[in-house]
């Protein structure tokens, strides 16, 4: 059973309003167009989902005085640490050690007191849990949650409205926050999603063929944002509908994806950016070949990343 409704995206949209960038989409090549979401504040679509999330919770008069708690690989925590800022929130944000400088440094730029713990996300989300407990902090989470999922879901209407006719949407997936709030809109209007995944990291891909979510390795070149070991039992059922399909791709079609986002559009975005991207490289080898007049939309979804290796000496 699916917990998370298109109404749920709905009230998302009244409570982001004013509040997150409305993404913008440019059209690509061959009838695809690219929703730039790594332009969203902070860095990544988390900004929806995190302001979503704290958002419902003042209304319901749910936040505690020690403020809001996260483990994330960073983009979440972002997302987190800029949303309780805008809302007068402590937020503590914990961290695997592995984490990327420039997200940590960003992170306390936003004022957030970051926790690094251990080498995985689910070490990190283990001292996040217990944090919460001894101190009554406001457990968040990076992508398990319906409100977090809505507030991502948000983009479907956004990338409608910009793209008439849209067919399909492409979404990487991690642990599947953004895909269960995409699909669940897509599935709304009638519109297909494919969900991508790195080889190294399967987890919807492994829960499918499973029958149920698995813990599954985390190695590939994207795991910074999408290193997550298990999917969500949401993102699993939404997946499930016959309107949805996951694919896998390597880690040399990510970053082949990502350095022609960098050398064709002069775009820096992170390798978990350029996954739903590499999807569609490779014409009829493609992960995902669309159809002749398909209109598919790809969401590049976070930029927090170091660009230097992108320039080519």
């Amino acid at each position: 059973m699916c917990d998370l409704t298109y109404d749920d995206v709905k009230r998302a949209a009244d409570r982001l309003a004013g509040r997150t960038r409305p993404v913008t989409v440019v059209e690509g090549d061959d009838g695809v167009w690219l929703a730039l979401e790594h332009m969203q504040h902070t860095g990544s679509f988390k900004a929806r989902g995190a302001y979503n999330f704290l958002a419902a919770h003042r209304e319901a008069g749910t936040l505690p005085e020690a403020g809001v708690t996260i483990a994330s690989g960073g983009n979440a925590g972002l997302a987190c640490a800029w949303a309780a800022r805008l809302q007068g929130v402590r937020a503590t944000v914990f961290l695997p050690e592995n984490a990327p400088h420039v997200k940590v440094a960003k992170l306390r730029g936003y004022g957030a007191d970051v926790r690094l713990v251990g080498a995985e996300y689910a070490e990190a989300l283990a001292a996040c849990e217990e944090f919460a407990a001894t101190t009554g902090a406001l457990a968040s989470h990076a992508y398990d949650h319906p409100l977090i999922a809505a507030g991502a879901g948000t983009l479907v209407d956004e990338i409608r409205e910009r793209v008439p006719g849209l067919d399909t949407v492409v979404v990487a997936v991690g642990g599947g926050g953004l895909f269960s709030g995409v699909a669940t809109a897509a599935r709304h209007h009638g519109v297909r999603t494919v969900a991508v995944e790195p080889e190294g990291c399967r987890t919807l891909n492994a829960a499918l063929e499973a029958g149920r979510v698995v813990d599954v390795p985390v190695d590939s070149v994207a795991a910074d944002s999408l290193g997550a070991r298990r999917a969500s039992r949401t993102a699993l059922a939404i997946a499930r509908d016959p309107d949805v399909r996951s694919v896998l791709v390597p880690d040399t079609a990510i970053v082949r994806a990502r350095q022609a986002l960098w050398d064709d559009r002069r775009l820096a975005v992170e390798h978990a950016a350029a996954t739903a991207l590499a999807a569609l490289a490779g014409g009829a080898d493609a992960a995902y070949a669309p159809a002749e007049g398909e209109r598919v939309a790809v969401v590049v979804c976070g930029a927090n990343t170091d660009p230097s290796d992108l320039v080519r000496r």
